[in-house]
């Protein structure tokens, strides 16, 4: 007999796909009884760095002695890995009753055909009501407007940045994405964005039509990069409150802005402000826990470096980091990505700052093979090899007399994989 049937029925549910709409999201809110409406939530939405920056809020929000959740995707390994209760992820118990509800909901007549991300949703928001939470954060899923998350009354928006990446579902441009981004935005609350040139002014233009009250993150507040490398980020920020030196265990310069979006939203909800301190802000800030996103492991001695960084601007972010940490053309990528991505940009970007390069498939049927990711990826100077795995990939690299950090980066599936088998961990789940 089957310990969880619900959670096993959510995972039959990804040969759904994906789709756009709260349609479906609404009615099941409906139909268990509005619990996005019990607690305060904050929505992070962005094309990159919105899953750090809700990471960090709820860090901070935990720190300022606030019981928060904090609902994110994709996930790593394992399904609870999307909900968090006070930083703890939720037991394999929880989750399936709550989706038991869900299921339950959506089967009345007439039926509602949830997705995976629907019913993972409703699901969340039901735990978060269950217990009584303080505050619910939560990291936009795709887009803004029509993802589910936003069936949620926000007390404050933020987007984290604008970025060309799923293109066929928002729009060719910057100007299309950040006009769906906004869609997170409501009237008489804070809305919280850094973006540049037309993004900005997009996303300015629609929270003055909403009626938000606009905070633009890069005029508000200044960082300063301190220190970066592998164990972490030191910066200093100064916001409209107070000039603060901080050190976040997520290396990179990006994650000092990341945590500056995430200071500046705890100043503004009223939940979390009368609590704020510069020491609970530190201890936040430190505590932050973000797997999968140039999170450091070892094996055999090595350091190995796992970053989901799927899109060209993710891959700058990763290029950038190495040539700050005095890492740039010493490290061995492992590299593999789905295959509707912009492969070519992110390799353009990526592979001239590491040393060698070995290509393989996620164990997704949306992945590129390694075949298919030779002919679209530039050549390098090391040459490309090509490995079955990631499994395999890692255990040649680290069976080789080399103390070069190795660095596993592309799509988070497959940074899912590495990790669990650093771990010893089970095999994650399958994806479709």
């Amino acid at each position: 007999m089957n310990a969880y049937p619900s959670l096993h029925r959510l995972e039959a549910l990804e040969l759904r796909g994906m789709k756009l709409g709260l349609a479906a999201i609404d009615a099941l809110c409906e139909r268990i009884g509005r619990p996005e409406r019990s607690v305060p939530s904050v929505l992070v939405g962005g094309t990159n760095g919105k899953g750090s920056t809700a990471a960090t809020l709820s860090a901070i929000a935990k720190a300022s002695g606030l019981r928060a959740g904090l609902y994110t995707s994709p996930h790593l390994i394992h399904v609870t890995e999307r909900i968090r209760v006070e930083d703890e992820d939720v037991t394999a118990e929880e989750l399936d009753g709550a989706l038991e509800r869900v299921f339950a909901a959506a089967d009345e007549a007439p039926a509602v055909a949830a997705t995976y991300f629907e019913a993972a949703t409703a699901a969340a928001f039901l735990i978060f009501s269950d217990r009584r939470l303080d505050l619910a954060i939560l990291e936009v899923g795709l887009g803004g407007r029509f993802d589910a998350t936003n069936v949620a009354p926000a007390i404050l928006s933020a987007v984290t940045s604008i970025g060309l990446d799923h293109t066929k579902e928002l729009g060719p441009t910057v100007a299309h994405i950040a006009r769906e981004k906004a869609g997170i935005f409501r009237a008489g609350r804070p809305a919280i964005a850094r973006a540049a040139g037309e993004a900005l002014e997009v996303l300015r233009a629609e929270a003055r039509q909403r009626g938000s009250a606009w905070h633009d993150a890069g005029a508000e507040m200044s960082v300063r990069v301190r220190k970066v490398g592998i164990e972490g980020t030191h910066f200093g920020v100064t916001t409209p409150m107070r000039e603060l030196h901080l050190a976040t265990p997520l290396p990179g310069a990006h994650q000092a802005w990341n945590a500056a979006i995430a200071i500046r939203a705890a100043e503004l909800l009223p939940e979390a402000a009368p609590r704020l301190t510069p020491e609970t802000i530190a201890v936040g800030i430190a505590g932050v826990r973000w797997p999968g996103r140039l999170e450091r492991l070892e094996a055999g001695g090595r350091p190995v470096l796992l970053d989901g960084c799927h899109n060209a601007e993710g891959a700058a972010a990763l290029a950038a980091f190495l040539a700050d940490a005095g890492l740039e053309g010493r490290c061995q990528l492992v590299f593999g990505a789905m295959a509707d991505k912009d492969i070519e940009r992110i390799a353009g970007i990526l592979f001239p700052a590491v040393r060698s390069v070995t290509l393989v498939a996620a164990s997704s049927s949306r992945a590129a093979s390694p075949q298919e990711l030779a002919r679209r990826v530039p050549s390098v100077p090391g040459g490309l090899r090509t490995g079955s795995g990631v499994r395999e990939a890692l255990q040649t690299l680290l069976a080789a007399s080399d103390s070069a950090p190795i660095i596993v980066a592309g799509s988070l599936y497959l940074v899912g994989e590495a990790r669990a088998w650093l771990l010893a961990a089970e095999p994650p789940e399958g994806r479709p």
